[in-house]
């Protein structure tokens, strides 16, 4: 079964993240996967690109079991550099990127959402980052993308309530556009379809307009959090965080 999958019908392109017994949680493969159709639909005749999940969730962020894996600083920097490109190429893409939330959007998941144009969101979805309970730093430019939508104030709160917040009350600060009683997918294929009956182009040029005055900004976050995660990644903490997921258990973390 792909774990990714990449669909064109109308003018829309669709990437569904299909992990589904791991609600989507992202390994290298997912990511690489992910990069590769991203760029597809960059050169693509589409307007519009879609992002969901299949099943019962978006994106659980990264897949927290196979992070022991990555044992050497090459490993890493590889890592990070993807999710860098992915970040990037989703905010500058010359299209409308509308992400379909249902279940849960976290961590770097969250991240790759809100680089976004709109979130659509049932209303039973639910946000979070949750990175520091594995005593990491948010990346994908979750810090620039929190930022953007939330100011730096509630950026840092969120970024370090270990707890996740519902569709409506994420509405209402500014993190998710639209909340929906029905399935995140027909309603941002209803706003879709609204978005291909516009004035594209000119749309797409303000887009382009703010986004491209906020490129280098984004490209010194991404740098930032590639260097921090290098080095929360070597903490005691972050060891204690992996071990206390693995082992279902609350972790005890000392500040080292």
């Amino acid at each position: 079964m792909e774990k990714v999958i990449l669909t064109s019908e109308n003018g829309i392109s669709t990437i569904t993240l299909n992990r589904p017994e791991s609600y989507n949680a992202l390994d290298v493969e997912i990511l690489e996967k992910l990069l590769l159709f991203i760029k597809k639909v960059e050169h693509n005749d589409d307007r519009i690109l879609m992002l969901t999940g299949a099943g019962k969730a978006f994106c659980s962020g990264g897949d927290i079991s196979l992070m022991p894996q990555v044992t050497s600083t090459d490993q890493l920097e590889n890592l990070m550099d993807t999710i860098s490109e992915i970040a990037t190429k989703l905010y500058m893409l010359p299209k409308i990127v509308v992400t379909a939330v249902n279940g849960s959007a976290v961590g770097l998941g969250l991240s790759f959402a809100m680089a976004s144009d709109y979130i659509v969101a049932n209303e039973k979805a639910k946000f979070g980052m949750l990175f520091a309970g594995i005593g990491l730093i948010p990346d994908g430019g979750g810090h620039f993308f929190l930022k953007e939508r939330l100011g730096v104030h509630q950026a840092k709160q969120f970024i370090w309530n270990l707890e996740q917040i519902k569709a409506k009350q994420a509405q209402k600060i500014g993190l998710v556009d639209l909340v929906t009683e029905s399935k995140a997918e027909e309603a941002a294929q209803a706003l879709a379809q609204k978005i291909l009956m516009s004035p594209f182009r000119a749309i797409i040029r303000s887009k382009l307009i703010l986004h491209e005055s906020k490129q280098a900004e984004l490209a010194a976050y991404l740098k930032a959090e590639k260097m921090g995660q290098a080095e929360v990644s070597k903490t005691k903490d972050h060891k204690e965080g992996i071990a206390a997921f693995l082992e279902k258990r609350r972790p005890l973390f000392k500040g080292e």
